[in-house]
């Protein structure tokens, strides 16, 4: 019989239930000795994104994207986007539906401080021709597409920058393809302005391999920490890294998911 690949996530699914009650309003039996805290609570993300302390097997090929070191106004906004419908993937709708968002705000702020190195794809077998049209596309853009650079607005280092702009190394190459795939087929949006719709829709899909082949190809640099402030101004117009994005999450705590708006907690972060 075949193993199932899901079974690490079934697994951490259902230690992360107990915590996870709380958030819904149902309180953990007594006699549960998996501690109440907000590392425990998440080992349902980093079943999938990875544990920030653990290295990645060089020869392993995720799907799923790092989160950890992500700037945190970019996590915010991913995690509102899978609640409210603006992004479609079941697993993480179900997960993030009942948080609030002072939790979200916390579960950001705690990948926001993590790091964790990602094994670079080998580029001994991409076609050079490729990787060269991905390079260009990535480093210079395309004028003629206006098609501006990646690097633009995620940074000379592709390491993102703050609030909310993510680096593009250490991502899976299909994972790239497909969230591609996704803006041009209206299956994920932003904020609008749409800056990365409006990108996706003027790349061919070879142009689309290419930009992929490289980044997920690219080495991060020693220092893989956002740059402290967006590029301004951006190329185009995006909704995301507008004033409108919020603010920058405080140091998270071990408050429990399910605290009633009526309590304020310590993050007390205004919403946008």
């Amino acid at each position: 019989m075949r193993s199932c690949r899901c079974a690490p996530i079934c697994l951490s699914l259902c230690l992360a239930v107990l915590p996870l009650a709380a958030a819904v309003g149902q309180p953990a039996p007594a006699s549960a000795s998996i501690p109440d805290t907000l590392a425990q609570r998440l080992v349902a993300c980093t079943s999938c994104h990875g544990d920030p302390g653990k290295p990645v097997p060089r020869d392993e090929r995720r799907y799923f994207p790092r989160i950890a070191g992500k700037p945190a106004g970019y996590l915010y906004n991913q995690l509102t986007n899978f609640r409210d419908g603006r992004r479609q993937y079941p697993l993480m709708t179900w997960m993030v539906a009942p948080l609030s968002d002072d939790y979200l705000r916390e579960i950001a702020g705690y990948f926001s401080t993590q790091h964790l190195a990602a094994a670079p794809l080998d580029r001994a077998g991409l076609p050079a021709a490729e990787l060269a049209r991905g390079r260009q596309l990535v480093t210079l853009g395309d004028p003629a597409l206006k098609v501006p650079a990646c690097i633009a607005c995620h940074g000379q280092r592709l390491t993102g920058a703050l609030p909310a702009i993510p680096g593009l190394l250490g991502l899976p190459r299909d994972y790239i393809n497909a969230q591609f795939g996704a803006w041009r087929n209206g299956s994920r949006r932003a904020h609008a302005p749409d800056c990365m719709a409006t990108i996706a829709a003027r790349l061919s899909l070879a142009d689309v391999a290419a930009v992929s082949a490289w980044l997920a190809s690219e080495p991060q640099p020693a220092d893989p920490a956002p740059l402290r402030d967006s590029p301004r101004p951006p190329p185009l117009a995006c909704g995301s890294v507008s004033e409108q994005t919020p603010a920058q999450p405080p140091a998270p705590s071990a408050q429990a998911p399910g605290q009633s708006s009526k309590q304020p907690s310590k993050l007390s972060a205004e919403r946008s």
